[in-house]
């Protein structure tokens, strides 16, 4: 037989198509970040009076913020969990079970009695802690591996283009989210809406879930995993591993993530309750009396202004937002292959840091000013995320890369996200209602990523495929 012939009849391993690593990176991103923005969205319009409908207005309000930042607890949980999955037996599988864990969570949210039902003022919000936790769980092995599939997949020179593809998820599955509760708004009355138009996004999510887990069940495991597998190279415990060979990685990953994730939680959940919340203390007794729970004097204490737009009004301008954070997501990556990661993000984290000190003068500046200021938050937003779907992955060892990604990107919400509604929330109080000291706070934490943005060095031309630890 030739040696023509025996080259013909080796078999060729199959790869992930372009296409397909496209849609199943960012499809399953797009479910996720859904699934977490529709809690966000109603953390701020209905949770407040249907799971603590005995507080007070402010004391609601951060009752329901509290909750949301119970997933953000649970994320490093489930970047250890899902990352010791994604390390040992591979991408393709712990992508699966990341996504149908966060889909079941959230459709049980819309299933779930309020505390207005006889018998569930306790086991409401008490399940809805659950859920909730089970959502942080599943979203903290989620971005990681869907980051790793793009760019394990990526040809040379374009992993920070490909990178780019999960990161689009975040501001499609905040439009999808907040279309829908926009939609059903414009269509039912606040008693409808109240009653049981808020369940509809989180049990449409089932349909997604289902079109996600279809995509990702054709996948093939990425190229640089199976190397590690072909070579005996995988870690018997990823996270041990993780710790002991790349902890500088995971302190520096945490802290270059820092102030995205503030950037997107105060443009997204805070603006939200800033730019609804009545202007005037006369507008906002009429409006606790509209929905007959009149204020009381600890209520009327504890009151700071807003901006006073209707939810509607808001969500549209937040969603004209978004549309900009979309497209400087895709703007980032040709910019952070060319200049390189570190130096990107350098010059957009200095420009967050002067976008904090912005938000007396454009939230003061009437509409045109807030639509400035949301339009300049997401625009920086889109630049600063971007790029973290090819650095993190890239300063982490192939055998231990969705583990140590994973640790980064959820520490950084704990520092970040999760407490960062609650300490805007309470500086804007503390300010009698001005947003300047949440200003200062963002402009803070963007200094310190700048600070681990000097310390780290340029990943762009480090080996990705090859190295373990």
């Amino acid at each position: 037989m030739s040696p023509s012939h025996n080259a013909q009849t080796v078999e060729t391993p199959p790869v992930n198509s372009r296409g397909r690593v496209i849609i199943a990176s960012l499809i399953g991103t797009t479910i996720e970040f859904y699934d977490f923005y529709v809690y966000a969205t109603a953390a701020v319009l209905v949770f407040p009076a249907l799971f603590f409908p005995t507080a007070d207005p402010a004391t609601a309000l951060l009752s329901s913020f509290a909750i949301f930042g119970v997933a953000f607890v649970a994320r490093p949980l489930g970047s250890i969990v899902f990352g010791h999955f994604g390390d040992k037996v591979g991408r393709k599988g712990t992508l699966v079970a990341s996504l149908l864990t966060m889909g079941v969570a959230t459709f049980l949210i819309g299933c779930l009695p309020t505390a207005l039902v006889p018998g569930w003022t306790f086991w409401a919000p008490a399940l809805l802690v659950v859920m909730r936790f089970l959502q942080g769980l599943a979203l903290g092995g989620e971005w990681s591996g869907a980051a790793l599939l793009a760019t394990e997949n990526a040809p040379p020179g374009k992993r920070a283009i490909w990178g780019t593809f999960p990161q689009l998820g975040a501001p499609i599955g905040f439009i999808l989210a907040n279309g829908i509760f926009l939609w059903l708004s414009f269509g039912l009355s606040t008693e409808q809406f109240q009653a049981w138009g808020w369940r509809v996004p989180f049990l449409l999510s089932a349909v997604m879930v289902i079109v996600g887990l279809y995509v990702r069940l054709k996948l093939v495991e990425t190229p640089a995993f199976q190397k590690v597998i072909d070579q005996g190279e995988v870690s018997k415990l990823p996270v041990g591993r993780v710790f002991k060979t790349s902890w500088r990685p995971l302190i520096l990953g945490t802290f270059v993530m820092l102030a995205t994730y503030v950037l997107f939680y105060l443009m997204t959940t805070f603006t939200l309750s800033y730019g609804t919340a009545p202007a005037t203390i006369e507008a906002a007794k009429a409006k606790a009396e509209a929905a007959g729970k009149p204020m009381t004097a600890d209520a009327i204490a504890s009151w700071v202004p807003g901006l006073g737009y209707t939810r509607n009004e808001f969500l549209i301008m937040l969603i004209i937002g978004v549309v900009f954070f979309g497209i400087f997501t895709l703007v980032s990556g040709p910019l952070a292959e060319k200049y390189g990661r570190r130096k990107t993000l350098l010059w957009v984290t200095a420009a967050i840091a002067l976008f904090g000190l912005t938000f007396v003068p454009l939230l003061g500046a009437g509409t045109a000013g807030v639509m400035a200021l949301l339009i300049l938050g997401f625009t920086l937003m889109g630049l600063t995320f971007g790029p973290m779907g090819a650095l993190l992955p890239e300063l982490f060892p192939t055998n231990v890369r969705y583990t140590g990604s994973a640790i980064s990107y959820n520490m950084a919400s704990i520092l970040g996200a999760a407490v960062a509604p609650f300490i805007a929330v309470a500086l804007w109080q503390a300010a009698d209602g001005s947003p300047v000291l949440v200003g200062i706070y963002l402009t803070s934490m963007a200094v310190l990523t700048l600070i681990a943005l000097f310390i780290m060095k340029e990943t762009r031309d480090l080996e990705y495929t090859s190295n373990v630890s």
